[in-house]
């Protein structure tokens, strides 16, 4: 690289913007850190002409073709911030094969398609860094990859999207119904038009392959992580959980059992001693357990221009520190081995159970025993009248259990659905 590390930028929404007013406001600290400055040498637009909060940089050029940044030759490091799987795959793979640095945010397409470009990159010898990708400016990539690399990784465990959190949160603070804590975090900038990826666990399923790739050096197929999102989450369950002392949060969870991976994207139950429990609001927290370090979590802002910015630059700043070779996913092998992964239906834990029946003699039992049936051992019962119900002969009935297998909770509640006096879909969550 020259004295100059010079960027090309392609995205300039929200951190695009964040990155520039940082290489803006702290050019002179940035440059004391490193030892040169780093500067933004083109721009791809799509519309250079629209007005933004952050000016384009000085002397930087606008370009309307990304690809032009993976074959400009006065480029050192290809900066993608457009998101998406078409052009952003096409640009990342250019700059790669072209020789070229990369520094991304975009958790979606290396979940989808990681395993070929962080091969590519190892051919060519040069970096895919992506700090940004997971929980915006909390640095869980850089820790999992340097810090704790020589600790073996038994779980990690996160509230990994901000929109889901701050939706409960606010069912659990407020008293909200789903759709109207929704509309809150859409009117605040939370959510999306269209939050599907986010309500319905996608986008921390995205972040949850990356950092099981991180922590145990395994890729782990997309579409063979279970995922359960938030949607079907009710004040009434929140409600039930505050008895029980307990948060409801949507987790990604990965963590080693009987040498193999269990991992998935569920809404849980958390005890309110636990210190995720605790995260509220639009904040992102991941707790790793390592066999030499024990308990680590990190906690702060999973999204918004500067928080993730800073997690775009300190990448930038890593592969322009001379003498390092590109570390892309913490482990030397081109192309990480397949997951050991634990089936699902053996996924085990403790178990929430509401089940709204007819509120005559005989129901009860006959619910426990269709749990005792399979083997689910119960750990406490609640019976009380809703007082929102429209009927007053229809009533929930809350089950607590002890560890429960997965393919034992199906069956059970395929079991239960069948019966006559059940009259609302079952609602199943687990307690972590």
């Amino acid at each position: 690289m020259s004295s100059q590390v010079r960027i090309g930028l392609a995205g300039f929404g929200i951190v695009g913007q964040g990155l520039t007013s940082i290489l803006t406001g702290s050019a002179q600290w940035i440059e004391r850190r490193l030892g040169r400055p780093v500067a933004v040498h083109a721009v791809a637009l799509r519309d250079p002409h629209k007005q933004r909060a952050v000016p384009i940089p000085d002397g930087a050029r606008v370009v309307s073709n990304p690809l032009e940044l993976a074959q400009d030759p006065d480029i050192d490091i290809v900066v993608e911030l457009m998101g998406g799987l078409g052009m952003a795959y096409d640009l990342i793979r250019l700059a790669l094969a072209s020789g070229k640095h990369v520094v991304t945010a975009n958790k979606h397409l290396l979940a989808e398609r990681g395993e070929e470009l962080f091969a590519l990159a190892a051919q060519k010898g040069v970096g895919l860094y992506y700090e940004a990708s997971v929980c915006g400016g909390i640095p869980i990539v850089q820790t999992l990859k340097e810090s704790l690399a020589g600790n073996r990784i038994l779980a990690v465990t996160g509230i990994l999207n901000g929109t889901s959190n701050f939706i409960l949160s606010r069912m659990s603070s407020k008293g909200l119904t789903y759709q109207a804590a929704l509309k809150k975090a859409q009117k605040k900038g939370y959510a999306e038009a269209d939050p599907t990826l986010d309500v319905e666990g996608f986008d921390a399923a995205h972040k949850l392959v990356l950092l099981i790739r991180l922590a145990y050096g395994h890729d782990y197929p997309l579409n063979k992580l279970p995922v359960t999102g938030i949607t079907g989450v009710t004040p009434l369950d929140i409600a039930y959980a505050k008895e029980f002392g307990c948060q409801v949060k949507l987790i990604g969870q990965a963590k080693m059992v009987d040498g193999r991976i269990m991992a998935g994207v569920h809404p849980m139950m958390l005890s309110q001693s636990y210190l995720l429990a605790q995260v509220h609001g639009a904040f992102n927290a991941v707790r790793v357990v390592g066999d030499a370090v024990g308990a680590v979590m990190l906690y702060g802002q999973g999204a918004g221009g500067l928080p993730t910015g800073s997690a775009v630059l300190a990448d930038i700043m890593d592969l322009a520190r001379d003498g390092a070779a590109p570390n892309n996913t913490g482990f030397p092998e081109k192309m990480l081995p397949p997951a050991d992964i634990l089936p699902p239906e053996e996924e085990c834990s403790r178990r929430y159970f509401r089940f709204n029946v007819e509120d005559k003699p005989g129901v009860l039992a006959a619910l426990a025993q269709a749990l005792g049936d399979v083997g689910i051992s119960i750990y406490q019962v609640v019976q009380k009248v809703d007082p929102s119900a429209p009927d007053s002969n229809i009533v929930p009935i809350v089950f607590m259990t002890h560890q429960a297998k997965q393919r034992d909770v199906e069956k059970a509640l395929e079991n239960i659905r069948a019966m006559p006096f059940v009259k609302a879909e079952p609602v199943h969550l687990r307690v972590l």
